[in-house]
């Protein structure tokens, strides 16, 4: 009361507030003075009341859990009270308390004896509980109550307003003032009493009152109460019945959030305070509290740095700790609020992931992972714990799962997830099944192999959910299960066994049968995704069960098909109920057909595979029916009885181009599937296509063709019948040409159909599909090489085709219509891109043949690609249309059109596409970095087929050409995506590799120091290098010799420019000199050209004299100190020379020109950097007996061996050191004599540079004392100058050999 006195005084004088009362027939007993006197005693309540007719005055002190008396209960006795003896007061007590009705008992507990005899009678309840309130004001305060009696009067108030609110409330809501004591006395109790009976008792009628009374006063009142109540408080052990009482106030008053954070801000940090306590029911209370403030979108946005900065660690630090279910509950509840709003996601799963990377780190335990929270709580036996945990994450998961779902993939969630799928609760059943379904769109999901660990949970729980009758869970656990059947990578196997796959068809056949159709619908969506052969792949295949499933699905959409259409009771349709009919008839048959085709396309891929021909287990002698030949007449048969009745009823309803496109590849795939029966089924359905067309038609033709062709030509408007008879004569005329019966002429039909086709714009008509593919096929067979298509008529076409769904409804293969529609740039620009992507896909070849460059000569070009090539020669732009079509077709037809480009750019040399091409895919690659920039290797499976055609392209360019800025641009782009690969991307860094090692050797000195500059800034390029040498020599874990090799020709490129060049060096990259020599020592076997690559770069390594900026040598481990004779070797040593030179011995015994060559080109570098610093151990080297025996096993290989250009070069080394022993002066008068008898026009420039040296090497030597041989080399001198400007053309520089890009004057000089 002293509260309440404190804030009626602020708001008037003590005169004031005394004529108020008295004017609501109220007196006090004190004074103004006595009023502010108590007010400021806070530990006493120093107002009680007595009724007496109609007036409330103070009677008698009751102070609040106090034993201390009122000080002014005196002087209220003397001021109001009259005198009178204890007799007469005692009589009007029992007159009082003697009112009909009421039990002594009842008496006894709701009334306050001493006092209701003084109080009016109208506070007393005239129906039961016959409570007074007068009484109950006075009685709940007053210390000397027992708690039960109070417990007992709180009891019946709170039943009193739940069953008499109205009652109850006219006699409170009399004055605010009362209401607000009232209030504040209930409040005084709650904080001072530890009873919870009595608390939550309290709490109740406070939350009765607020809401019914509707004072704004009294809310604001109890909100700063509680405000004051926890500021005041030292700590927080007795704040749970406050908390408590905020929490479920502004549960029933939702617009108290945005007040108490706005008016009342400063309270949060006691909240905080609260989830610091290490106690769970205060924690509970601030997370209930929470909540609710969380659950107006005004408050959480005030309440968003709060969160950020302080709330978010403390909260799920909290929840993961919890042990109390209430505490559990309360913080998923809070939870649940929070994951409403996309920020709040966003904040909480970074602080999850920190807490994951602290946690993964060493070091001293950071903050809590909320997926391993949920999962705790998942984990927990609990089944309300784990349905709100599932629930969490769903919530997380809808606002992005490619964002937050790897989180929980990490954690193992979909490991529990289908642990519960197991469980008899359907609430968690289907709370999992939301939950997977989510997570199944990160691909995380299915490499993670969560899927092989859960498909046979998924199954078993589809088996007993269908046994509920919960639609919803059907269908949620269908669509799972479609998801996963649709998402899961062919190379990851889902089914191991036959059994699976017999129990998820079992499963399908089951839920097939469901009367709802949206479960059937699902059930068919699954089935599709079922037949995959990767699903299938587990022997023996089960044809009978497929053949069983494949029947219920077929006969549960002829049973939807069938099923007559809603009428009403007038007897007319509505139209709206009817159109959406069809529509749901029209989907589920779609969905029917898809499924079908994916079948069929089961059986042709199944064709090609021994192991699935038939069961392997069928007993010896016994006939097999389950078998891939009986499964493939049963999808003939029902196509025949099924699918096509199915079809052609729906097209008598509605028009569905989607619909007709899978029909149309069902029948395409069964000409496959079921060869035998082609001929027979092609004429049944031709005559089932065209005969609706042909039997209104064919009654009025009997005209001869010159008068049909006029007919077809006539331009004048027709009517429906005339028109009908022009569909017939056009389809007679085109079922004569495929049939390659022409009885007119070409030209004439030619006209005849173009002057159709302008009839039909002419007069704005669509005609049939059918009509309108024959028509653009008779065009295109019909028009002459010279001859060529009305503009107006190309226009009409292009118009007509706008409105086709899909051009493959009223496509023909046939290299004509290739022709017709890339011939015209209005048909080209518009649908050149559909029609070749259609012409490829129909290609039966796939013409590897034209790919064998090694066969010698150039195999025949079928008619088809003739006309392709034609068509190419005449516009290069088309070209362009090709490389997308690598870009984004499927991966054989993008092989296909690779093999087909190639062909094309080898037999038309003079056609210069180079830039077109180079442009184009500048673009893509551009595009395709921007989108997959952190993973390019999962951007496109046809990235490896476009970097082949652009290393291709790059060949043929010439050489010692400037590499201009598209060459620049082309270069960075490819240098950028080879250096966001790994060692394992070998598809994606084998052309990349060979196209940056052509541009480095194919063009002048000043481009190729750009180049190099350019590549050598990359450092995520030269890291990567790094990595795959080192591969070199690994066990494990090698990318493939033919990578290994381009890795070490590039690296030894680098090195050489940068050296020439001076480049600045970015990155450093190490190779371990032992594992070099070793390799070249111990060399892998049919590995020549990885021999060579590494000679390559030890050669440039040895000219640089191990100095270069960019590569380091290391020694592998710890090495023991060099001998002194080794230091000027550093860091070679002396045996590790010996070494390295039986190795090239070895290697040049090989025979193998490149090798040898590399091999020559090493062992010069090697003698030079020795002579350098020890001409005697050069000198040495040079002169090992094993030297003689080499050259000879190199020169008995045939006549003239001696004329090859490495052997040559090898004796230049050994005259040059002057080893005798090895070439003695003899020796090279004989090779001065051969080579004099020589015809040197038939040399090639190698062996003519490599002979001239020789010569000179000679002269310098003065090895010729002899005259006569001095004559023969001086005549040999003067022979070769001329000479060689007439010899035959170089042999090309730069091949392509094993798939690596090979520079021959690279290997070689």
């Amino acid at each position: 009361m002293a509260r309440l006195l404190m804030l009626f005084n602020l708001r008037c004088g003590d005169d004031e507030f005394l004529r108020a009362l008295r004017t609501n027939s109220f007196e006090l007993s004190c004074t103004g003075s006595t009023i502010l006197e108590s007010a400021t005693r806070s530990s006493r309540r120093c107002v009680c009341y007595s009724v007496r007719s109609g007036a409330v005055t103070p009677r008698t002190p009751a102070p609040a859990l106090s034993s201390a008396k009122c000080a002014c209960a005196e002087t209220a006795r003397e001021k109001v009270l009259p005198p009178s003896n204890t007799s007469e007061e005692m009589a009007v007590r029992e007159a009082a308390v003697g009112l009909p009705g009421f039990g002594r008992e009842e008496e006894a507990a709701l009334l306050f004896e001493r006092a209701h005899y003084r109080h009016d009678p109208r506070w007393l309840l005239p129906v039961p509980p016959r409570l007074c309130l007068a009484c109950a004001l006075e009685l709940l305060p007053e210390p000397g109550v027992s708690l039960v009696r109070k417990k007992h009067v709180l009891s019946c108030f709170r039943d009193a307003l739940m069953r008499h609110a109205s009652l109850v409330m006219q006699l409170v809501a009399q004055d605010q003032r009362i209401c607000i004591h009232f209030i504040s006395m209930l409040f005084g109790l709650l904080c001072n009493v530890e009873d919870g009976s009595i608390t939550d008792l309290c709490i109740e009628v406070l939350i009765q009152l607020t809401t019914q009374l509707k004072l704004e006063q009294a809310i604001h009142y109890l909100l700063d109460e509680c405000h004051k109540e926890l500021c005041n408080m030292p700590s927080m052990r007795g704040s749970l019945a406050t908390l408590t009482l905020l929490g479920k106030l502004v549960d029933a008053i939702p617009a108290l959030a945005d007040k108490l954070v706005m008016e009342h801000s400063d309270l949060m940090e006691h909240l905080l305070r609260g989830l610091v306590y290490p106690n769970e029911g205060v924690q509970a209370s601030v997370c209930y509290l929470y909540g609710k403030l969380y659950s107006s979108p005004v408050a959480a946005e005030m309440l968003l740095g709060h969160f950020r900065e302080k709330l978010c660690p403390v909260f799920l630090s909290t929840m993961h700790g919890a042990q109390s279910k209430e505490l559990q509950i309360n913080c998923l509840g809070l939870l649940r609020q929070l994951l409403k709003y996309d920020l709040f996601v966003s904040m909480i799963m970074s602080k999850s992931a920190l807490a994951e990377s602290t946690e993964s780190a060493e070091g001293p335990p950071g903050e809590t992972s909320l997926p391993l929270v949920l999962k705790k709580l998942l984990l927990s036996r609990d089944e309300t714990l784990q349905v709100a945990s599932a629930h969490c994450i769903t919530a997380v998961l809808v606002h992005s799962p490619a964002k937050h779902a790897p989180a929980f993939l990490h954690a193992d969630i979909p490991e529990f997830l289908f642990e519960h799928l197991s469980s008899s609760s359907e609430v968690l059943v289907w709370s999992s099944y939301n939950c997977l379904i989510l997570l199944a769109e990160e691909p995380l999901f299915f490499s993670k192999c969560h899927t092989v660990y859960g498909i046979e949970s998924v199954v078993r729980s589809l088996h007993g959910s269908l046994r509920m009758n919960n639609t919803e869970l059907h269908k949620q656990g269908l669509l799972l299960f479609a998801e996963i059947l649709t998402r899961q990578p062919e190379e990851i196997k889902l089914f191991t066994s036959s059994a699976m796959c017999r129990d998820a068809g079992r499963a399908l056949q089951e839920a097939l049968s469901s009367p709802v159709l949206e479960v059937a619908a699902e059930a068919v969506r699954a089935t599709s995704a079922f037949l995959r052969k990767d699903h299938q792949s587990a022997l023996p295949v089960l044809y009978k069960e497929l053949q069983a499933l494949l029947e219920a699905m077929l006969s549960r959409c002829a049973d939807f098909s069938q099923t007559p259409l809603n009428w009403r009771p007038t007897g007319h349709a509505s139209n709206r109920d009817s159109e959406k009919a069809i529509l749901r008839r029209g989907n589920f048959l779609l969905s029917t057909l898809e499924g079908f085709r994916n079948a069929c396309r089961l059986a042709v891929e199944f064709q090609n595979e021994p192991s699935a021909q038939e069961n392997p287990f069928t007993a010896p002698g016994a006939e097999n029916e389950d078998t891939l030949e009986a499964f493939s007449e049963f999808l003939l048969s029902a196509c025949d009885s099924l699918c096509i009745p199915m079809v052609m009823r729906y097209s008598e309803q509605a028009t569905n181009p989607a619909l007709m496109e899978v029909f149309l590849s069902i029948l395409h795939s069964l000409f496959v599937v079921v060869p035998h029966m082609k001929e027979k089924f092609s004429r049944k359905l031709e005559l089932s296509a065209v005969s609706e067309l042909l039997q209104h038609g064919l009654p009025q033709i009997s005209s001869r063709s010159p008068e049909s062709l006029a007919f077809l030509s006539d331009r004048q408007y027709m009517e429906g019948a005339a028109r009908q008879k022009q569909y017939c004569i056009l389809l007679l005329f085109y079922l004569a040409y495929i049939h390659e019966d022409r009885f007119v002429s070409e030209a004439e039909l030619f006209m005849a159909v173009q002057s159709f086709l302008l009839s039909l714009q002419d007069q704005g008509e669509r005609p049939p599909l059918v009509v309108f593919r024959a028509s653009v096929y008779l065009l295109a067979t019909c028009q002459d090489k010279d001859g060529a298509l009305d503009e107006a008529v190309a226009s009409a076409i292009r118009k007509f085709l706008e409105w086709v769904p899909d051009l493959h409804l009223v496509y023909t293969h046939h290299p004509h219509l290739l022709r017709l529609f890339l011939l015209y740039p209005e048909l080209m620009s518009r649908f050149g891109h559909r029609v070749l992507d259609l012409w490829f896909s129909w290609e039966e070849s796939s013409y590897e043949e034209l790919d064998d460059v090694s066969s010698g000569g150039q195999p025949t070009l079928p008619a088809s690609l003739a006309v392709l090539f034609h068509i190419l020669r005449s516009s290069p732009s088309i070209l362009l249309i090709l490389l997308d079509l690598i870009y984004s077709s499927p991966v054989d037809t993008a092989r296909k059109v690779l093999i087909i480009l190639r062909a094309f750019l080898r037999r038309n040399v003079d056609v210069q596409v180079g830039g077109l091409i180079r442009g184009h895919f500048l673009l893509i690659l551009q595009h395709l970095l921007l989108e997959h920039g952190s993973s390019p290797s999962g951007a496109s499976g046809n990235l490896p087929l476009l970097l082949s055609l652009l290393s291709l392209v790059q060949l043929r360019n010439e050489s010692e050409q400037e590499l201009d800025s598209m060459a620049m641009k082309l270069l960075h782009q490819v240098s950028k995506l080879c250096g966001k690969c790994s060692p394992t991307d070998t598809d994606i860094l084998q052309p990349s590799f060979n196209f940056l090692y052509w541009s480095l050797h194919q063009t002048t000195l000043g481009s190729q120091k750009r180049a190099a500059a350019v590549l050598l800034s990359n450092t995520a390029l030269i890291e990567l290098l790094e990595k795959m040498l080192a591969l070199t020599w690994a066990e494990e874990g090698s990318p493939g010799t033919t990578l290994l090799c381009s890795a070490w020709l590039l690296t030894a490129s680098f090195s050489a420019l940068q050296h020439s060049g001076g480049l600045q060096v970015h990155q450093m990259l190490s190779v371990e000199l032992d594992q070099v020599l070793k390799a070249l020592s111990f060399p892998k076997k049919k590995a020549a050209l990885l021999s060579a690559s590494i000679l390559c770069f030890l050669r440039t390594t040895l000219q640089q004299s191990f100095s270069s900026p960019l590569v380091t040598l290391l020694p592998s481990g710890a090495q023991p100190p060099p001998a002194p004779e080794d230091t000027v070797l550093s860091p070679l040593g002396t045996s590790q020379v010996l070494s390295l030179i039986i190795g090239l011995q070895n290697l040049l015994v090989q025979k193998d020109p490149l090798l040898s060559h590399a091999c020559v080109g090493c062992l010069e570098a090697l003698l030079d950097y020795l002579h350098a610093r020890s001409p005697d151990v050069a000198l040495h080297v040079a002169s090992q007996p094993w030297n003689r025996f080499l050259l000879f096993t190199l020169l008995d290989a045939g006549e003239n061996s001696f004329l090859r250009p490495e052997i040559l070069r090898l004796m230049t080394l050994f005259v040059r050191f002057r080893s005798s022993s090895i070439l003695s002066r003899e020796e090279v008068g004989h090779v001065l004599q051969g080579a004099a008898l020589a015809d040197l026009s038939t040399l090639s420039d190698a062996t003519l540079q490599a002979l001239r040296g020789f010569f000179l090497q000679v002269q310098s030597m003065g090895l010729l004392a002899d005259h006569s041989m001095a004559q023969t080399l001086r005549a040999s001198l003067q022979g070769l100058s001329p000479r060689a400007s007439m010899v035959q053309p170089p042999l090309q520089d730069m091949l392509c050999l094993e798939g690596v890009a090979v520079s021959l004057s690279h290997i070689r000089d």
